[in-house]
């Protein structure tokens, strides 16, 4: 007969879940707003009065929105920069961590030594626009792609990761025929899982939240990404969006059409963190204690 023990809850474990609680109800709180006045009819609608549940329904923001070609573009464009610019990041950060975990590797030090100075040294703004620049990346989506690869603090913590995996199945695997790009694909990567999870959402976070290189280095508003085009939206009192669902008699707040451009941006990745959470903290914690 086996008994299952349980913790008791201390004073302390009280406490520290009811704090946890009244943070995170804080915390939704301006998620909560943005819902729902995105939702609330332009003919119930009181700037900056909040309501637990809208009076009157209504999608009239969100349809405009996705009507708009302006705001279509942009989203696509995000999309498109996000796909392609975590595949990349992931692609060049595992395989240069993976060549900086073999100890044969030719200037293996040299190279880790420079990855490591880039933490202290930053060339700075005007540099990387020149750079960009006599690259030809300028007014392209390559702008926000090539330059960010990849960065030091990811490679070393990705480098910590891969050198936790026994070296035997690396050694077993070149004695049964095995390539070091056949191990690495078939082996390595495989093993690697929960970094690949967790840099992943490290990586689309930060493309799908591009801004300020976007602003640097884009000058056609066509390419423009989807925070920049929010932030237009929302600070610009001037900006309006033309699209062809809007009618002379289809007229919506401005309040109400800002904060659904501003939901319609944070709902993507607000949807795919839960099934990458698992993975965030064992992924990074495995990196980090090892490099």
């Amino acid at each position: 007969m086996s008994f299952v023990q349980t913790k008791r809850l201390t004073v302390f474990d009280y406490i520290n879940y009811s704090a946890l609680t009244i943070i995170s109800l804080i915390s939704s709180f301006p998620i909560l707003y943005l819902i729902i006045v995105s939702l609330t009819d332009k003919d119930v609608y009181v700037p900056f009065q909040f309501n637990i549940w809208p009076e009157r329904w209504s999608l009239e923001a969100y349809t405009y929105l996705l009507s708009t070609p302006s705001f279509l573009a942009a989203y696509k464009n995000t999309i498109f920069i996000t796909i392609v610019g975590t595949f990349l990041n992931l692609l060049f950060t595992f395989t240069m961590a993976y060549g900086l975990t073999e100890k044969q590797m030719p200037y293996r030090n040299i190279i880790m030594g420079m990855v490591i100075l880039t933490l202290v040294f930053n060339p700075g703004i005007i540099p990387n626009y020149l750079l960009v620049k006599e690259l030809g990346l300028l007014n392209s989506f390559g702008s926000l792609i090539w330059p960010v690869l990849t960065n030091a603090w990811s490679l070393i913590v990705v480098k910590g990761f891969l050198d936790s995996i026994p070296t035997e199945l690396k050694e077993s695997a070149k004695i049964d025929g095995s390539t070091d790009v056949g191990i690495f694909f078939r082996i390595i990567l495989p093993l690697s899982m929960p970094a690949v999870a967790a840099f992943t959402l490290f990586f689309a976070i930060a493309h799908w939240n591009t801004y300020f290189n976007a602003i640097l280095y884009l000058t056609d508003t066509n390419k423009w990404t989807l925070q920049v085009l929010v932030k237009t939206l929302v600070l610009d009192a001037s900006s309006s969006m033309t699209g062809n669902s809007a009618s002379s008699d289809q007229v919506l707040p401005q309040e109400t059409v800002r904060i659904a451009s501003v939901v319609l941006a944070m709902l993507p990745i607000l949807l795919v963190y839960p099934f990458l959470q698992k993975h965030f903290a064992k992924g990074v914690m495995l990196g980090s204690v090892k490099g």
